[in-house]
Formats: structure tokens, sequence, C-alpha cells
């Protein structure tokens, strides 16, 4: 799960696993599987890297081979 900010100031959680595609144009819209859109203050790049970040923790959560 990844927290982000809507534009009227109020942030919230989104499961990182649900995004379809993120893109600045020029407002960052998350787009989920559903079809869902969600417009954030993060930039694109900052939402990639909470992506990434959410995915590294859950590697890290799992028992060695």
């Amino acid at each position: 799960m990844i927290t982000v900010t809507r534009f009227n100031g109020k942030r919230l959680v989104v499961n990182a696993e649900l995004i379809r595609t993120i893109e600045a144009n020029p407002d960052t819209t998350i787009t989920l599987i559903n079809g869902d859109h969600i417009l954030v203050r993060e930039s694109m790049d900052e939402v990639v890297n909470l992506a990434i970040e959410y995915g590294r923790t859950l590697r890290k959560l799992l028992p060695p081979d």
C-alpha cells in the first residue's frame, strides 16, 4: 500500500498492486486495473518510487529460498 495526496490535501492509501498506469498529463493520474482514475499531487516519479519501495518491502517479508 502506498500513501498519496489528493489535490484537496486529503491523504489516501492505494494498493500498489492494483495500479495499471501512472501518467503525468500534467497532473499525475493513477489508473487502477478496474478503470478508476485518481489525481494526486505527487509527481509520476514519486508514485513510481513509492510503488517500487512497496514491492521491495514485500519481498523482504518472504522467507529465503
